[in-house]
């Protein structure tokens, strides 16, 4: 399976860096327009059986969709463009983050990706509550679930390494910020509930603590991350 990073130059390239370890992938760059509205798109774009688009402008984001090729959209332009897209390609997500999603859609394209990259699964090797030896299974596309997953190697697993795991996704996550609630924040809850749900089957003293203490683990603690632009 072939798959399409397409992108303006914002963001995009982390995930594609890491998308090419693991299959066949092109990287396709496109002009960010000037205007607000674009007539007459000339898309001249490498067929791929499926398309990641990191497109900041609705209008060169819909006329990718119009392709009728599967897209997932790593920039989220909103409940209305997806709604409207939907009308010309069913095979579209706007996922709530690129770690949220499952290999559970009608699209096998899709379903491939995400079998690789989406919400993160752990392999954890415990000594007691020490984490031994943590590797992603399944991870998100930008790479910060390789990273975080490294720096628990040899930590007690207690409120403090939580805390830290979830400030490392947030610090390294590429997602942009969007509103109140920003996908940073989002991304480090979802590992970090994932994380602890791989605990439940060989510790689970371990994972109900850990439970409890999940539930101090806030969006404002993974908020003090440095809002950073960075490419991703």
């Amino acid at each position: 399976m072939k798959i399409g990073i397409v992108s303006d130059g914002q963001y995009g390239e982390r995930a594609y860096e890491q998308i090419r370890r693991r299959f066949p992938t092109e990287w396709i760059l496109l002009p960010f327009p000037s205007s607000l509205v674009v007539d007459d798109i000339d898309l001249t774009i490498p067929p791929c059986d499926l398309y990641i688009s990191y497109l900041r402008h609705p209008d060169i984001a819909m006329e990718l969709i119009k392709t009728g090729v599967p897209v997932l959209l790593g920039v989220n332009l909103g409940p209305g463009l997806i709604a409207q897209a939907k009308e010309y390609n069913p095979a579209v997500i706007g996922p709530e983050t690129m770690c949220s999603f499952l290999p559970n859609t009608e699209f096998w394209q899709i379903n491939e990706y995400a079998k690789v990259f989406g919400r993160p699964v752990f392999h954890v090797l415990l000594d007691g509550d020490r984490i031994a030896w943590c590797q992603p299974i399944r991870r998100s596309p930008c790479g910060s679930t390789d990273a975080a997953a490294c720096e628990l190697n040899g930590q007690v697993f207690d409120q403090e390494t939580m805390n830290r795991f979830a400030l490392s996704i947030c610090h390294n996550c590429r997602a942009p910020r969007f509103g109140k609630t920003c996908d940073k924040e989002k991304a480090g809850i979802i590992h970090l509930e994932e994380l602890v749900s791989s605990l439940k089957g060989i510790h689970p003293e371990l994972w109900e603590k850990s439970i409890q203490a999940l539930k101090r683990v806030t969006c404002t603690v993974v908020s003090t991350c440095n809002d950073e632009t960075k490419k991703g």
